[in-house]
């Protein structure tokens, strides 16, 4: 992996991401494929709507089909028939979110299968050699993402679970001899506590990631200390490294976040919002199932030239979404993923043209979440 910045205009930055897969423009957002699918996507419409990188996690991967039925294809891309760049979570994620059904200590975390109940175990050593075996682009170290509230004793003690894990991550990861082109990110946690945050960036920047990630963030939190956490953070990461902000993705939330100098995104938001008939557009959120768009004969954005606005009408959709219809979905999440791509390539526009100010602040004053 090769990380160079083309250009930056106060804290916001362009650049550009080389994986021998293919070129990732930063800021870039990845669409989230859990299962190895982004959800009523093809990977041919996913590149045609401008995916230059789509994530996939490790847990639910193990859980089913399983490490070894992805192996018999000799990784998860041509699993997934994806050939461009993929991120893999290492799972760390999924012992916040499945919190009531995981045991952890130091040496590793335990959960109960929603399956078929089999116990599950995952060391750092285990999401790097289960990484390896996806074939994964960029694999994340395992770490604990902190839960909301925490007070400080349990983030310290959830920070220092995270940065043993991430030495192990580190010596697994080069052990395992991994395809010389995949990266490995460390993954910044410490809860809301400044002091605990910027002490683990400084443990990680002793390891020689490829890039770092901030995680422990969208999992409850106000937005005002959110902000003041990823404001004061970005500041102290090293600037040749691509900095991950993960699980943090609305339409304004990313601008916010680009706004201080992060580079990367991903989140379920526009895939599933679409699903339940939540549609983003230049002004703001249409909730299409409202009885004001049954006869409404607008696309569901006049300055949208995406496949499903150049040929449904709001009525149309909303239709398909109280009737049930696969259809419904599939144009939904065809018209969000392509207003996510088109905002990056705006906000890249406005970096390379050193007019990001300008579109941030109008962009914010004129989008209603």
């Amino acid at each position: 992996m090769k990380f160079n910045i083309l250009n930056q205009d106060a804290f916001a930055r362009l650049g550009e991401l080389h994986f021998s897969r293919g070129l990732i423009h930063t800021p870039v957002f990845m669409p989230v494929g859990t299962y190895g699918t982004v959800k009523a996507m093809t990977p041919n419409e996913l590149l045609d709507l401008g995916a230059e990188i789509v994530l996939g996690n490790t847990y639910h991967l193990m859980e089913r089909p399983g490490e070894d039925v992805i192996s018999l294809h000799k990784g998860l891309h041509n699993f997934m028939g994806w050939q461009k760049p993929i991120l893999t979570d290492s799972g760390g994620f999924q012992i916040w979110s499945l919190s009531k059904k995981t045991k952890i200590n130091d040496d590793f975390v335990e959960f109960d299968s929603s399956i078929n109940g089999d116990i599950i175990r995952l060391t750092p050593e285990k999401a790097m050699q289960i990484q390896g075996t996806l074939g994964s682009d960029i694999q994340m170290v395992l770490d604990e993402c902190t839960h909301y509230p925490a007070t400080k004793k349990e983030a310290e003690s959830s920070m220092l679970r995270s940065i043993k894990w991430a030495h192990r991550s580190f010596d697994a990861f080069h052990e395992l001899n991994q395809e010389k082109d995949s990266a490995l990110f460390g993954i910044i946690q410490g809860g809301m506590f400044l002091d605990l945050r910027k002490e683990n960036l400084q443990q990680l920047m002793d390891l020689s990631f490829d890039g770092l990630a901030i995680g422990g963030l969208s999992v409850g939190e106000p937005e005002e200390e959110r902000m003041d956490v990823l404001d004061s953070l970005a500041k102290e990461m090293p600037k040749p490294f691509p900095r991950y902000l993960m699980g943090i993705g609305t339409p304004v939330d990313i601008v916010k976040a680009v706004s201080v100098g992060i580079d990367m995104f991903d989140c379920v938001i526009p895939t599933r919002h679409a699903r339940n008939g939540q549609i983003y557009t230049s002004v703001g959120m249409v909730r299409i199932k409202n009885s004001k768009y049954q006869k409404d004969t607008n696309p569901l954005d006049d300055n949208c030239l995406c496949y499903t606005c150049q040929n449904f009408s709001r009525s149309y959709i909303r239709h398909l979404k109280n009737c049930n219809e696969i259809l419904g979905s599939r144009l939904a999440t065809i018209h969000n993923l392509f207003f996510y791509f088109d905002l990056m390539r705006q906000i890249r526009e406005s970096i390379r043209k050193n007019e990001f100010k300008k579109f941030a602040d109008a962009f914010i004053q004129s989008y209603q979440q």
